[in-house]
């Protein structure tokens, strides 16, 4: 099976998977406030605790309810649990990048607040640099 059915395959099951609940939100209700830089992207920085807000709540991509494999709550279930989920060197074949864009499936998170295009940019950035575990 070549990489390209294989994630075509992947993004359609992760599509008709949801959240429980809708991602939790910065102070007052507004969206995460994790700022990335326009290079030099910091796993530990900012990808991580940005997946700590928006994507591990209860029911979504956290270790104990989450609806679907994907698990967001450390750098290896992020990057090595599923394939094409993050592809180090291209967003654009990356599953994460083009859920958060919404151009694939409903776009992540769910719910009132989605990433910003800060925050969209700085996880293609990082993918871009390699999808380092820095």
């Amino acid at each position: 099976m070549n990489g390209g059915l294989l994630a075509g395959i992947l993004v359609a099951a992760m599509a008709g998977l949801s959240c429980k609940g809708s991602a939790p939100t910065g102070p007052g209700g507004s969206p995460s406030t994790i700022i990335f830089p326009a290079n030099g992207v910091s796993y530990s920085g900012q990808v991580q605790p940005l997946f700590n807000q928006a994507c591990n709540a209860s029911g979504c991509h956290d270790d104990g309810t989450q609806t679907n494999a994907l698990v967001l709550t450390s750098y290896g279930k992020a990057v090595l649990t599923i394939t094409g989920v993050v592809i180090p060197g291209k967003p654009d074949a990356s599953t994460l990048v083009l859920r958060i864009q919404g151009s694939v499936g409903a776009r992540m998170p769910p719910g009132a607040y989605p990433l910003n295009q800060n925050q969209i940019n700085g996880i293609r950035t990082w993918i871009v640099e390699g999808a380092k575990n820095n």
